[in-house]
């Protein structure tokens, strides 16, 4: 079994005190579970639960009704509580008496009032015949407390009408400062009034007196006729004279009464008349009352004054008050006209809009007011969006000649972000879309991006109150607060529960037009040809930048975090998300294209100035231009709650991972154009008029002295920066930002950047060591030198000292530019000139013995002096030499070939300096 519940307790009334039949709203506790467990209700002891209307278990409503009891208790019983307690208590006011001509803001039942000379008048005579100042004198209300003057004459009354009539107290009442010499006027004003009642009754018999002398006369008249003859011929002529006489007599009377009694009757007539136009002045009055409150404004007094007039003469049969009564139906038919006129008028607010539908609900207008109030918004907000269009689109055109389109953003004016809405608490937006940007934005910025800021701040600041109108509209908050209009409130939710998927679609409208105007504007190739001709009609010369994308993203964004905060279903919302998904990918598609774009300049940039590491600002710049370039965009990348990842696509992965491949292979190119390609074969046909000025090709060409090999070289260390360091860092802020495919960029990269470094050394080796190579052969046989006829060898010949002096030249450039690079260079150059002379040797056909030891002497002198940099290549090519000269047999052959190698190795001790890092700093190539 479930708990008994705790009795019912009243705490609160509002309000405490009133005349019968005042509204009243008692609050407690426990005050029922429903309209079915209310059993009773007194106030003051008199039984309220025939108007009482239950809310809830803590409120209920009713009227006081006339109790005995001045002051009393309110009783609540339950079925579930029983019989209840009250901590507050009602005090019951008396009526005040208001006079038929006095002020008052509630309705007076007036008393019938009929003919005062028929007997069927029951009740006092009506208030209009009663003396309003009965002494004549000047009335002066006292301030005596009512409660005092009733204790002082308990079961008296002031009316000078009542049974109990007090004169005292009428006195105390009305004349309570009036002086002595006043009070005597007023007596003499009541013995006036009195004389005048006695000297219209004396006047009334003095009209008379002739008819009565002359009646009398008649009379004696007979009867001495009837004494003197006593035959019945006097008589009959007797009773024939006293016919004519009386005939005469009434003839008389009619005549002098005739205008008194018409009068009378006319007097009498006007008086009811009167009295009728007195009672009934609500009616008579209220078309013209009606009209006066249409023009002010006050449609709540129409609308009482019309219900009150439709209860009491909705069914009259009087054919005077159905007159009237149509009057008042015709203005109320115009009133619900311009209401329904005023309704459906835009722009407005949503309060006048609540505030109409609940008049013509009041009014019983035809149709669904609320209804067509949300069809004609609903159109409204879709016309203001096509017109937003159309005035940007006809002001592009129109500046079309005068400006041309800024879509970079490089200035230091930046277009602020829209401004934050209040759509957490109440979105009132009007919300709410402030601007800050000034008029340098506004110039700055394309058309389509101002067009688009302005078409969300158009669509936030209508969509809530819209919104906002079919959730009163479903909830039946329309028409009445409080619910005392249930009955209209169920219909309104039935009604809307029918239109659900109507209103659904409306929204989706809404929905669908702001997506495709804003594609029109950015996205053009993403509608069909026929939604381009309604939603396009941009002239797009160029594309947006990937900046004003990203503050197109950002105002797109905020409108559908406030759209979401209005609690709209996700699905109809989800067609934002799709179109920010879409810009999105667009932007990061741009902005890579962009900066492949900047990529290729920056070969125009290039300075040529070496660091302590051999290493220009390129790779640096190049860096940095994929960084800040990644920056912009990370507002982009980063999902906002809702939002799907902009690689969710296969498609984008595959699109924005070819785009940064082919960003780097563009770095790559720029290389090798600067390395291969003479200044003035410089493509600077992509440069603007800034860059291809004079004095930044000034700085370009500032180290014209540079010679092609040297920029080899400074190339070379580039790549080895960028294969070592730049190439890696740029891979770690793909993968930071979430871009998918860094492995396969990185890989095509680098062996991009390995297959340009290659044939940039060989480009450098062929330049460097062809040369050395080829002087080799003529020095050998300079002088018609024979090895099979030669002299005993006296010291290392001038062909090898040129060629170690060139290779001594090799080395001195390279370290210049970097010391890192050293290694590389000698060890392919002593490789090239290993080869060609073992070549020469593998030649001859044949050496002398002295022949053999001046050919070794040579060798061993090139071979030890570029030690450091042989590799297995260049030992192999020394081997294969010396294996061709014939083997010194003699231990003095042996020991003049060491003494001079030791004499050449002290006689060019400065020059082979070069030639004695250490070895652990070489590497390989």
């Amino acid at each position: 079994m479930s708990r008994a519940r705790q009795p019912p307790l009243v705490t609160g009334i509002s309000p405490n005190e009133g005349i019968a039949w005042t509204k009243v709203t008692i609050r407690g506790e426990n005050l029922g579970t429903g309209p079915a467990d209310l059993l009773g209700l007194t106030i003051c002891g008199h039984n309220c639960l025939l108007t009482a209307e239950w809310m809830s278990a803590s409120k209920i409503v009713c009227r006081v009704g006339q109790a005995k009891n001045d002051k009393g208790d309110i009783i609540v019983t339950t079925k579930s509580g029983g019989k209840g307690t009250s901590t507050v208590s009602f005090k019951l006011l008396k009526p005040e008496k208001i006079g038929i001509l006095d002020q008052s803001a509630v309705w007076v039942d007036e008393m019938n009032y009929y003919d005062m000379r028929t007997d069927r008048n029951k009740g006092i005579p009506p208030l209009s015949l009663r003396p309003a100042n009965p002494l004549g004198i000047e009335i002066d209300k006292g301030r005596f407390p009512q409660k005092d003057l009733e204790s002082l004459f308990p079961g008296m009354s002031a009316d000078f009408t009542s049974e109990n009539f007090s004169a005292a107290w009428y006195l105390i009442e009305n004349h309570s400062t009036t002086s002595f010499d006043q009070l005597k006027t007023a007596v003499v004003n009541l013995k006036k009034q009195a004389n005048k009642k006695n000297e219209g009754s004396l006047a009334y018999v003095k009209g008379g007196l002739s008819t009565f002398f002359e009646a009398q006369d008649a009379l004696s008249a007979i009867h001495q006729k009837l004494e003197a003859d006593g035959t019945e011929k006097v008589e009959g002529s007797m009773t024939q004279k006293l016919e004519n006489v009386l005939n005469r007599a009434s003839n008389t009377a009619d005549t002098l009464f005739q205008e008194v009694l018409g009068r009378k009757d006319k007097a009498d007539s006007t008086r009811n008349a009167l009295n009728v136009l007195q009672r009934f002045k609500f009616l008579f009055n209220l078309p013209l009352n009606i009209e006066r409150n249409i023009q002010k404004g006050d449609y709540d007094v129409v609308i009482n004054d019309y219900e009150k007039a439709k209860s009491l003469f909705g069914k009259t049969e009087v054919q005077v008050f159905k007159k009237y009564y149509a009057e008042v139906e015709t203005r109320i038919e115009a009133l619900r006209e311009l209401l329904l006129d005023k309704l459906l008028e835009t722009p407005s607010t949503l309060h006048d809009q609540k505030r109409y539908i609940r008049y013509l609900s009041d009014l019983h207008a035809p149709g669904d007011p609320a209804w067509q109030c949300i069809g004609a918004q609903h159109q409204w907000i879709l016309q203001l969006m096509h017109n937003c269009k159309e005035s940007y689109v006809k002001e592009q055109k129109g500046n079309a000649l005068l400006h041309s389109p800024m879509l970079d953003l490089d200035s230091d004016v930046r277009p602020s972000p829209i401004g934050h809405l209040s759509q957490t608490a109440s979105l009132k937006r009007g919300s709410s879309f402030q601007s800050g940007r000034d008029d340098a934005w506004r110039h700055k910025a394309p058309q389509q991006v101002v067009f688009v800021e302005k078409l969300t701040k158009l669509v936030v600041s209508q969509l809530p109150n819209f919104w906002k109108l079919w959730v009163s509209y479903v909830n039946g908050s329309l028409f009445s607060e409080t619910a005392e209009k249930s009955g209209q409130m169920e219909r309104s939710k039935k009604n809307a529960r029918q239109r659900q998927n109507d209103f659904k679609k409306m929204i989706q409208e809404v929905m669908h037009s702001l997506v495709k105007l804003i594609r029109g504007a950015l996205l053009p190739f993403s509608l069909r040809e026929g939604e381009l001709r309604q939603y396009g009609g941009w002239e797009m010369k160029s594309e947006l930048s990937g900046q004003w994308l990203t503050q197109v993203i950002q105002t797109v964004r905020l409108s559908s975090e406030s759209l979401t905060a209005l609690e709209i279903p996700n699905d109809m919302l989800q067609i934002i998300q799709d179109l920010i998904l879409d810009l999105r990918v667009r932007c990061i598609i741009v902005t890579l294209q962009h900066t492949a774009e900047d990529i290729k300049r920056l070969a125009e940039k290039e300075d040529w100035v070496v660091d302590n590491e051999g290493l220009t600002s390129l790779p640096s710049q190049f860096e940095q231009c994929i960084i800040r370039s990644l920056q912009s965009l990370k507002t982009v990348l980063d999902c906002k709650p809702g939002e799907a990842s902009v690689f969710q696509q296969q498609k984008t992965q595959e699109d924005v991972c070819q785009l940064s491949i082919g960003i780097m292979q563009g770095f790559i190119d720029c290389l090798e154009q600067l390395s291969t390609k003479p200044d003035g074969d410089i493509d600077t046909s992509h440069l603007s008029a800034d860059v291809s000025s004079p004095d930044l090709f000034g700085s370009i060409h500032e180290e014209s002295s540079l010679s092609s090999e040297q920029r080899l070289l400074i190339a070379l260390s580039n790549c080895r920066y960028l294969e070592r360091h730049t190439f890696l860092n740029i891979a770690e802020h793909f993968e930071k930002h979430g871009f998918q495919g860094v492995d396969k960029i990185t890989q095509v990269s680098m062996e991009s950047l390995k297959e340009l470094d290659q044939r940039l050394f060989e480009m450098y080796i062929e330049f460097k060591a062809d040369p050395i190579v080829g002087s080799l052969e003529p020095g050998i046989y300079a002088g018609y030198f024979d090895w099979k006829d030669c002299l005993i060898p006296t010291g290392v010949r001038n062909y090898l000292k040129e060629a170690l002096v060139n290779i001594i030249a090799v080395h001195a450039e390279v370290f210049t530019i970097s010391k890192d690079l050293v290694p590389r260079v000698m060890s392919r150059v002593v490789e090239a000139v290993s080869e060609e002379l073992s070549r020469l040797m593998q030649c001859v056909s044949s050496f002398s013995k002295n022949g053999a030891l001046q050919a070794k002497l040579e060798i061993c002198a090139l071979r030890d002096t570029v030690a450091i940099y042989l590799t297995p290549e260049s030992k192999s090519s020394f081997k294969q030499a010396l294996e061709a000269l014939p083997q010194l047999s003699s231990g003095t052959d042996r020991k003049l070939l060491e003494e001079l190698l030791n004499k050449f190795k002290s006689s060019m001790h400065l020059q082979l300096t070069c030639f004695q890092a250490s070895s652990s700093a070489m590497m390989k190539t």
